[in-house]
């Protein structure tokens, strides 16, 4: 196949451009972030939050864009500064809704950059993954919960189930546009399946299939379930409910917070708390770069041409407890959300569109080679082969701080002091509970060897850990509860 001359010369512009100013977007966001994580894992939050303001700053990093402004937010909550936290997201939170505002005032031109990229993709603006999108909004949610903000929080959920239909309408829209984009620039769409070398198997796990989809997951929708119910709103927490189990069907926890809705209002007593416990454990998984040989024709034959193609490889196993005790007595907790598997779902989702790109990146790159080779002798095809090597990289930006898996537990508590204790890789921790309101939620997190709970300063009216309610003590009554004193 033949491409114009003037693509091979945009190509060789390109390529050069890379070469003296790739350097920042070739880095690695994995390198970047590894001793935060590394920090925070062992409890120095503060650590934590130094290096990654360190390797966001200076030529070699992307600067404070969307995944700094989630990184940061998520060791601002570790750090129990929510306020912090959520200014951070609500940063992170504008790129994406930038984003989006773009995709609703013209679709057209948003679909239309789906393959233009000669380089790599991490010259891409970066705008989240789909499963990213949708947790940032919950973690909004979250944050204003927990600052007893429930207007707020009630945005965010109603934002959520915006942002969840954008990202599906895009998603039917975007297979056509690819298959439109490879008949334009006459390159054959390859396929995963003929890319030797290339682990399918983790795209293709059984825990990633039976995914609905990459964005929507069960503890988004039960959250949504719970602020309602705890606001006084049965009729829009049941939805919450019915969608978290449609999305993890068979989860007793699940099925149990709609069974319980209308009895759990009459049955909590005075000075009682509907305690929500929200157990994150480990962190996302890494995306790597692999670089595999793909097949382009050329005159009639196959010329293989190195690309990188990222990888999400299976984590060796979560560290999440199966239990947390208050005062000794144990809560059971149940998994809700798999981002390892999310991660996965969203790259094979993903992977047309990079095929895609990387069969036009390959096809330019092997023409270039040639023409250098022919009219610049064998020197002139090494250097524009060292050139194709060294801006080859597959994007590995994800957020990393985002845990691997959220699981919950829900107990109703009386007021008061407790104890709660929590199994980690490195031990068993103790943490102080502290329970004052009719709904509380308790953010945990266990990573290798710390454990964070998020537990706002009594002296503060608005802290973390609980949902303050404009009502009052006496609960509503529930739409059962009014159907039996028409009867009477």
């Amino acid at each position: 196949m033949t491409l114009p001359s003037r693509l091979s010369t945009t190509a060789t512009l390109l390529l050069a451009a890379g070469l003296l100013s790739g350097c920042g977007t070739l880095s690695s966001h994995n390198s970047r972030l590894q001793g935060s994580l590394n920090a925070a894992n062992q409890g120095q939050i503060d650590t934590a939050i130094a290096s990654l303001e360190s390797n966001s700053s200076g030529p070699l990093s992307s600067g404070k864009d969307l995944l700094y402004y989630m990184e940061i937010g998520q060791l601002q909550q570790l750090k129990n500064d929510i306020p912090a936290s959520t200014a951070s997201w609500q940063q992170a939170d504008q790129r994406v809704r930038e984003w989006e505002d773009e995709y609703r005032a013209n679709a057209g031109k948003v679909m239309g950059q789906i393959g233009s990229v000669l380089l790599n993709d991490k010259t891409r603006r970066y705008e989240g993954t789909d499963y990213e999108k949708v947790m940032l909004s919950t973690y909004l949610t979250l944050n204003h919960a927990l600052g007893g903000k429930l207007d707020l929080a009630r945005v965010e959920i109603k934002k959520t189930h915006e942002r969840e239909a954008l990202i599906k309408d895009f998603r039917d829209k975007e297979y056509a546009k690819l298959e439109d984009e490879a008949k334009a620039k006459n390159v054959s769409q390859p396929s995963i399946q003929n890319i030797k070398g290339y682990p399918v198997e983790t795209l293709d796990a059984p825990d990633v299939l039976k995914l609905k989809n990459g964005y929507q997951n069960a503890f988004s929708h039960y959250l949504a379930g719970y602020v309602y119910e705890a606001n006084r709103e049965p009729s829009l927490a049941a939805p919450g409910y019915r969608q978290a189990i449609e999305l993890r069907p068979s989860t007793p926890v699940l099925e149990a917070g709609l069974r319980g809705l209308d009895s759990r209002a009459r049955r909590l007593k005075a000075k009682e708390s509907d305690v929500l416990f929200v157990v994150s454990s480990g962190s996302a998984p890494a995306r790597r770069s692999v670089t595999l040989p793909l097949p382009v024709t050329m005159g009639g034959g196959l010329v293989l041409t190195p690309i990188s193609f990222p990888v999400i490889g299976k984590t060796s196993g979560n560290i999440a407890p199966r239990q947390i005790a208050v005062n000794g007595r144990n809560i059971a907790i149940s998994p809700i959300a798999d981002f390892g598997a999310m991660s996965r779902r969203t790259l094979r989702d993903d992977m047309p569109g990079i095929l895609l790109r990387s069969a036009i990146r390959a096809t330019v790159k092997s023409v270039l080679q040639k023409e250098m080779n022919d009219k610049a002798g064998p020197l002139g095809g090494l250097l524009t082969s060292v050139a194709a090597v060294i801006t080859e990289q597959a994007d590995d930006r994800m957020w990393r701080t985002l845990p691997e898996q959220i699981a919950i537990g829900r107990q109703m508590l009386a007021y008061g002091q407790y104890t709660l204790t929590v199994e980690t890789p490195s031990g068993t921790k103790q943490l102080p509970l502290r329970i004052d309101q009719r709904h509380t939620i308790v953010p945990i997190r266990v990573m290798a060897g710390s454990a964070y709970l998020a537990q706002s300063d009594p002296a503060s009216p608005t802290g973390a850990s609980k949902i303050i309610e404009a009502q009052a003590e006496e609960p509503a009554p529930t739409p059962t509860a009014k159907r039996a004193r028409k009867r009477s």
